[in-house]
């Protein structure tokens, strides 16, 4: 970057201003009428799940409603959830993609291929190489409509999906689809995504609870090209000067080892546990669709801190069964101690769901 200070400062000054027009523009396009379409809700889910092959480019920006106590390894997933996160988008197919988030303070670049991600610091010059490992901590690309839409309406029942209004978003006329998990432990109300009329491709979600009326997320498109982007655009690789490390997921963090040896049950809260490959045995997740479980034991530190953060959240339930809080639709609770070890509890479920399953870990594990 040449010219120092000045042009830098004035390339920040043209995106800030950029994003502020962006932000403004479905304000403005969202007074426009939007046309309906005669399609059933379960065809309209079916061409959601097909959209993976609808190529594009746009910008996009997630909201997130939540205010989470999450300890110093997991605030990068914290910020998402409860900041916004700017993105834009070059979509060639399932494995071959390019988002960049943007930033006050820089632009970073998630790059995807055959063999799994690269991430690009632009401000720290550092690339990072990532697979897809069966604990994956979520990141920005994760928040974007298209792939969120799709993976939350994956396993939606043809019973749990109805037609609601349709919208305006990106400047095209949306169809609107309404997600209600019908799971008596869903904590989220309804999910409610719109999809391109012309493509199925997912321009926005919304993610609601019942307890408040702001959204717990809110992801949508702000601009829109389904013109295939270039592989040139898409591609990455690494400067030569750059420094290279490995992307972490949740098995680096240290959560699956001090209880190895513990044997989860098959179902928590009426909720069934879920198979996957690669994941220790001390970790478990439960429930299907968007009502999900997941438990995953602690070391002492970690377990001391989280235990800290959470009694000091407005609302917290503290009881024999250990501490418990909801943000949204999201549920956290931590069970156990220093002498039984400890197990953090968080997921898509109601508190009354937490402490049920908390009582069936404890009779099932010994953990107190």
């Amino acid at each position: 970057m040449a010219s120092g200070g000045r042009r830098f400062g004035w390339r920040w000054v043209v995106v800030a201003l950029g994003l502020a027009v962006l932000v403004a523009l479905p304000v403005a396009v969202a007074a426009l009428p939007a046309d309906d379409t005669d399609v059933s809700a379960a065809d309209l889910r079916a061409r959601a799940l097909a959209s993976d092959d609808v190529a594009f480019s746009g910008y996009a920006i997630s909201t997130g409603g939540l205010t989470l106590p999450l300890g110093d390894a997991l605030t990068p997933v914290a910020d998402l959830l409860s900041d916004q996160t700017t993105m834009r988008a070059w979509y060639r197919g399932a494995e071959d993609w390019r988002v960049d988030v943007v930033t006050a303070t820089g632009e970073t670049g998630t790059h995807r291929d055959t063999d799994g991600t690269w991430t690009w610091d632009y401000a720290d010059q550092r690339a990072t190489r990532g697979d897809e490992p069966p604990l994956a901590l979520p990141t920005a690309p994760d928040l974007l409509p298209s792939a969120l839409g799709r993976r939350l309406l994956s396993e939606a029942t043809d019973a749990e999906v109805t037609r609601t209004a349709p919208a305006r978003v990106a400047g095209r006329d949306a169809v609107g689809l309404r997600y209600t998990p019908a799971d008596g432990a869903a904590s989220v109300s309804a999910v409610d995504v719109w999809l391109d009329a012309d493509t199925g491709l997912p321009l926005q979600v919304v993610v609601r609870s019942a307890d408040t009326t702001i959204p717990a997320l809110d992801t949508r498109f702000l601009d829109l090209d389904t013109t295939e982007p270039t592989a040139a655009t898409t591609s990455f690789t690494p400067p030569t000067d750059a420094s290279l490390g490995q992307d972490q997921d949740l098995t680096d963090l240290d959560l699956g080892r001090r209880l190895a040896d513990v044997d989860l049950p098959d179902g928590l809260a009426g909720l069934i546990r879920r198979e996957a490959e690669g994941v220790p045995g001390a970790i478990g997740v439960y429930g299907t669709g968007i009502t999900v479980l997941a438990v995953t034991p602690l070391p002492g530190q970690a377990a001391r801190s989280l235990r800290s953060q959470l009694q000091a959240t407005p609302g917290a339930v503290v009881d024999d069964l250990g501490v418990r809080i909801s943000a949204g639709p999201l549920g956290l609770m931590l069970i156990g101690s220093r002498e039984t070890g400890a197990f953090l509890l968080a997921g898509t479920v109601t508190l009354d769901a937490l402490a049920t399953a908390a009582q069936q870990l404890s009779d099932t594990t010994g953990v107190r």
